[in-house]
């Protein structure tokens, strides 16, 4: 018997402030899945199953987030970094 994988769907809307979502990026997870929310850090945690190299984990992270939410978003700051700041249309 084989194992179905299910994506759990999480509702981020709450975190999006001026259609900007505060995100802390972790690369090189075994899954792309949320964390959780950071209460002093006021950032969504998110784990990326995809390497921080030719914007591998972005494109990534961005798909995820598409997923989630069902609107395109862009890297609005943070790029090359962990921190980012994620715009919503």
């Amino acid at each position: 018997m084989t194992e179905k994988k299910t994506m759990r769907m999480v509702d981020i809307s709450s975190y999006i402030k001026d259609s900007i979502l505060d995100i802390i990026v972790k690369p090189n997870a075994p899954k792309t899945d949320i964390v959780g929310w950071d209460e002093n850090k006021q950032v969504l945690r998110i784990t990326v199953a995809a390497v921080p190299d030719k914007d591998k984990a972005n494109t990534e992270l961005l798909k995820f987030l598409k997923r989630q939410t069902g609107k395109k978003c862009i890297i609005a700051s943070g790029a090359k970094s962990r921190l980012k700041k994620v715009k919503f249309d």
